[in-house]
């Protein structure tokens, strides 16, 4: 079944580091689409949507982050699916 999440990652540490491309990776190796970008409080956001055992993957990643992160506490809820969704992007 196809699901959708909002995501938002708390440092410690997750920007400057190559949280957002990282992210980005890792949706595109577990076939997810979606989206995500820093905010102005020094946070990462995004959604991702896809089935739910590669969402269940994702969040784990993303609740580690990459090497020189620091993820404190990672947000999540649930969304309305986007139809013909493409692709995942990172935004500005």
């Amino acid at each position: 079944m196809t699901k959708r999440i909002y995501f938002l990652a708390h440092g410690g540490v997750v920007q400057g580091v190559g949280f957002r491309y990282f992210t980005r990776k890792r949706a595109i190796e577990l076939g997810l689409t979606g989206w995500v970008r820093n905010t102005d409080n020094n946070k990462v956001e995004g959604e991702a949507q896809g089935d739910d055992a590669a969402i269940a993957s994702f969040l784990k990643e993303v609740d580690n982050g990459p090497r020189s992160a620091k993820v404190v506490k990672l947000d999540k809820e649930d969304r309305d699916v986007v139809d013909e969704e493409k692709d995942f992007q990172v935004r500005r």
